[in-house]
């Protein structure tokens, strides 16, 4: 399932040349360090000659420490710049010359169903895999968060965080985030869930310039829920967070946000986010014990709750 350099129309040398590995160390008392570890490890992309590499947030999120591993095994120090929580990508700033050719950037907008695809992770052709793209739809997650699309192709690659997407001309199309499992047709369907890399271009120039998007931060409320049975039930709290010191409990249904019901998690994120900004009040109806309980909770801007990063 190896690609062969003869059998791909772009320089397939090159390409894997782009694709780093990275290595992240996260303080103990990080926000994040229970729920992801304070050992990171997965794939970046450089994208402009300057070295500057794109990956999947959650690898550099509260990172005190970032190690560049080079194709040809040099180490490099890197910073992290940004980490967009709408789109889940980060950006990495090495601490010296990479040396290394950006992989150009295309569109996944003109990837289809079934097109073939490279998933490419660190560390040579031996860690580059022949897929196919299966699906393109709405992905949700318990961690708040929410892509309009994104893209799943299989087979699974086993190192799939931060790992680049390439479409047939050898265009970064996506950015690895997730193994996903699912049941289709009475078969259990694996495969890699993908950031579109098309949610980064807006963007680009503001993370770099200001470690941010240019747009309000959504309501956050630190409230992880399911879909169960076409039910929306709290399966945990982020401690500390918004939703916790309202009262929100694990094992509440929820059943309405400002009196609109929701029924799946799209629908639940989109509605607190129509609510306003950060810091918006956010009205919660919950069935607990059988009983309808009312709950308000003043959400809060997720990026407070982390650690920033430091060049010192």
């Amino acid at each position: 399932m190896q690609p062969d350099a003869e059998e791909v129309d772009f320089d397939l040398a090159r390409a894997l040349c782009g694709v780093v590995r990275l290595a992240s160390r996260i303080p103990d008392d990080a926000f994040t360090s229970q729920m992801l570890g304070t050992e990171r490890e997965g794939s970046g992309v450089v994208i402009r000659d300057d070295g500057l590499i794109v990956t999947i947030g959650y690898l550099i999120t509260e990172a005190e420490a970032i190690w560049i591993t080079t194709h040809d095994g040099r180490v490099v120090p890197g910073h992290p710049l940004a980490y967009d929580f709408a789109t889940g990508l980060g950006l990495v700033l090495p601490l010296g010359p990479l040396g290394l050719p950006a992989v150009p950037m295309g569109t996944s907008t003109d990837v289809d169903v079934d097109d073939d695809v490279f998933v490419i992770g660190s560390g040579g052709r031996a860690h580059a895999l022949k897929a196919q793209v299966f699906a393109r739809r709405e992905f949700a997650g318990y961690w708040e968060y929410l892509l309009d699309v994104a893209l799943f192709t299989q087979p699974p690659h086993p190192e799939w965080s931060g790992a680049a997407l390439l479409d047939n001309d050898g265009r970064l199309i996506g950015i690895g985030s997730l193994f996903i499992q699912e049941a289709d047709d009475d078969e259990v369907r694996k495969g890699n869930m993908f950031v579109p890399i098309d949610v980064l271009t807006p963007i680009l120039d503001d993370l770099v310039a200001t470690g941010r998007a240019a747009r309000p931060a959504r309501p956050w409320l630190g409230m992880y829920a399911s879909e169960d049975n076409h039910r929306l039930v709290v399966g945990g709290l982020a401690h500390g967070g918004p939703a916790e010191r309202a009262g929100v409990r694990q094992g509440d249904a929820i059943i309405a946000v400002a009196d609109q019901r929701v029924g799946s998690l799209a629908e639940l994120f989109r509605t607190m986010w129509e609510l306003g900004p950060s810091g918006t009040e956010i009205p919660l109806t919950l069935a607990r014990d059988g009983a309808m309980v009312p709950v308000k909770v003043q959400s809060a801007d997720r990026g407070d709750f982390l650690k920033k990063p430091s060049l010192q």
